[in-house]
């Protein structure tokens, strides 16, 4: 059972619901990233979504553009994000990480490295830092089962999108493709566009859960802990990004940790209430 497997099934027997924080990979300063992971885990995090920066993002908003830009001004690539995983991983063992971006920073890095024994460079080395789960929003299910295996081989896995749009045959072909969990997209848009309609995901659950059996998170929207437990007595996991990104971008380097756990702490009372 792979870390991501156990932390829901950990979760379930409790009552209790995942609290999904996503950070971009060297932001806001380049070397906070660990630091910051293992502030998240004390203040209530049970999965980390790691952003891998990207210059041609299409699903993200403003704020994590702005994030991702920074990042790649430091000269954040994909060899950076897998060091951040193996130091995050010296003094955590337990806490899933999952890396979310897109297909080029996935397949540059395996053009630029050699692979063995019909292993990616890119699986190999993410399984051997302590990756957990890849979430890639350009790779589409129906292109992806072999890609899906491998990562099954080494451990890790294979997360997709699901959005207000998503046909009953998109749920299927997700449902045979994926494993860890779903991520529902809440809103028509980008992320951190858009005012959640709760309703709306209240009624889009079940219809999700009578095609797909695992843990469904939700994203997009989740901005503060009113909102995080309406959808949290639902939904097996919020997912929120743009908002802790807003919080910690202009934050000097000493405040970032302290700031980001103020915030999911209160986002994890409310869900735990």
């Amino acid at each position: 059972m792979s870390r991501i497997a156990s932390t829901f099934s950990a979760l379930k027997t409790q009552g209790r619901k995942a609290l999904i924080p996503y950070v971009t990979a060297g932001f806001p300063f380049v070397d906070i990233t660990p630091e910051l992971m293992h502030g998240m885990v004390a203040a209530g995090a049970d999965v980390i979504e790691l952003g891998v920066p990207f210059s041609d993002p299409s699903a993200d908003g403003p704020v994590i553009q702005r994030a991702g830009d920074k990042a790649l001004g430091f000269g954040v690539g994909m060899s950076h994000v897998l060091a951040m995983v193996r130091e995050f991983r010296a003094n955590d063992a337990t806490t899933p990480v999952v890396l979310m971006g897109y297909a080029n920073p996935i397949e540059r890095y395996n053009q630029r490295r050699a692979s063995h024994d019909g292993q990616s460079a890119f699986v190999r080395d993410a399984a051997t830092a302590g990756v957990d789960g890849v979430l890639v929003v350009d790779y589409p299910p129906e292109e992806c089962e072999g890609f899906a295996a491998e990562l099954r081989t080494a451990g890790l896995d294979l997360i997709f999108l699901l959005a207000p749009t998503s046909t009953d045959e998109r749920m299927e072909l997700v449902q045979r493709v994926a494993s860890g969990y779903v991520y529902y997209v809440s809103l028509k848009g980008v992320t951190g566009s858009g005012t959640l309609n709760t309703a709306s995901v209240e009624a889009m659950l079940p219809r999700i859960r009578q095609h797909v059996s695992l843990p469904v998170g939700v994203g997009f929207g989740i901005r503060d802990a009113a909102t995080a437990r309406t959808i949290g007595a639902v939904a097996d996991a919020v997912v929120i990004g743009s908002r802790l990104i807003e919080l910690i971008e202009d934050q000097p380097r000493s405040e970032v940790v302290r700031v980001a756990g103020d915030f999911l702490r209160n986002i994890r009372a409310a869900l735990d209430s």
